[in-house]
């Protein structure tokens, strides 16, 4: 697909407020609400944009891991079909040479996975875990762009405020869990649609939404399609900091428009960047720039991503020729 000065006003104008009214977004863009309406639905029915929700792991006691698994090249494709097809993956990517896949884990027991079914998989050859300590950007908490076509004033319009931040951890279960699972799939579902799939009333799923999103447990995000995003070379980017410049390196980083995510993890790095450019060249002048004038940074690897199988969202496309 091709895409326009609307398209990429639509995909920043989402990326601050997720579930803003076409009637909204028409305003800010300047355009009839029914415009923005088959403008979004092109865009999703492709799969160039999807809104989902994302939960916060802080909140709801899941640990956030992200893994390293390198596979012969023959089957490097049905690893990471298998991964994606896990309700506990999300961001499955295949990187390097077509035999390394990077894709991120959640849950409060991923040793099955790690200790059983990886090992066990004769195509696998490699497994490198690191777990997540702290995200400075990106996933839950992090739904605003850094950056867009949109005026100051445009984006003034559509900002929301932020979570109040809750002490503790809640559970979701029952109509929470449910409401959760279907804005999962659509982030963008109306209040009508989650009453009818959660067999509610309107007002229960209203109140039960703005005491979930308000309290900091789930939050709104969007993929999109590299080329809509204009940043078609993608990379992970690990880096090993000294401890005393960690953090401020760390904070540095998610200040970066090239940078979609960034975390402090355990492991033989100490800080994991998924990035992004127009170009390869881009992504050089980023490393030989920005990082290079990090102080504390010992060693830097750069990996290209070649595909995304699997993004945010609970679906997923196919990159073998046979379906399993």
């Amino acid at each position: 697909m091709t895409y326009d000065e609307l398209d990429r006003e639509l995909l920043h104008a989402l990326s601050i407020d997720a579930r803003a009214p076409f009637r909204r977004l028409g305003e800010v863009l300047g355009v009839s609400d029914q415009t923005v309406a088959r403008r979004y639905a092109r865009l999703r029915e492709s799969g160039a944009l999807r809104v989902t929700a994302l939960s916060h792991p802080g909140r709801i006691r899941e640990v956030q891991w992200l893994l390293r698994v390198r596979a012969v090249p023959s089957a490097a494709g049905e690893v990471a079909d298998a991964l994606a097809r896990r309700p506990d993956t999300s961001w499955v990517n295949l990187c390097a040479g077509g035999t390394e896949i990077e894709c991120t884990v959640y849950g409060a027991d991923v040793g099955p996975l790690l200790l059983e079914v990886l090992p066990r998989t004769r195509q696998v050859l490699d497994v490198e875990a690191a777990e997540v300590l702290q995200v400075f950007y990106g996933g839950a908490g992090s739904p605003y762009a850094k950056g867009g076509p949109l005026r100051p004033e445009q984006v003034a319009v559509l900002e929301q405020p932020a979570p109040e931040t809750a002490a503790g951890t809640v559970v979701l279960e029952g109509l929470d869990r449910r409401i959760f699972e279907e804005l999962r799939d659509d982030g963008r579902a109306s209040i009508e649609q989650l009453a009818n799939a959660c067999g509610v009333s309107g007002p229960t799923v209203r109140r039960r939404l703005l005491a979930l999103v308000s309290g900091g447990v789930i939050s709104f995000d969007v993929d999109a399609e590299p080329g809509l995003l204009g940043l078609p070379a993608r990379a992970i980017m690990r880096l090993a900091v000294t401890p005393n410049r960690l953090d401020a390196t760390g904070r540095a980083l998610a200040e970066h428009t090239e940078v979609a995510f960034v975390a402090a993890t355990t492991g033989s790095t100490s800080l994991y960047a998924a990035i992004g450019s127009h170009s390869p060249d881009g992504l050089y002048r980023y490393l030989t720039t920005e990082i290079a004038g990090q102080s504390g940074v010992t060693q830097v690897t750069l990996t290209p991503v070649l595909r995304t199988v699997k993004a945010a969202t609970t679906h997923y496309r196919i990159t073998t020729s046979q379906r399993p």
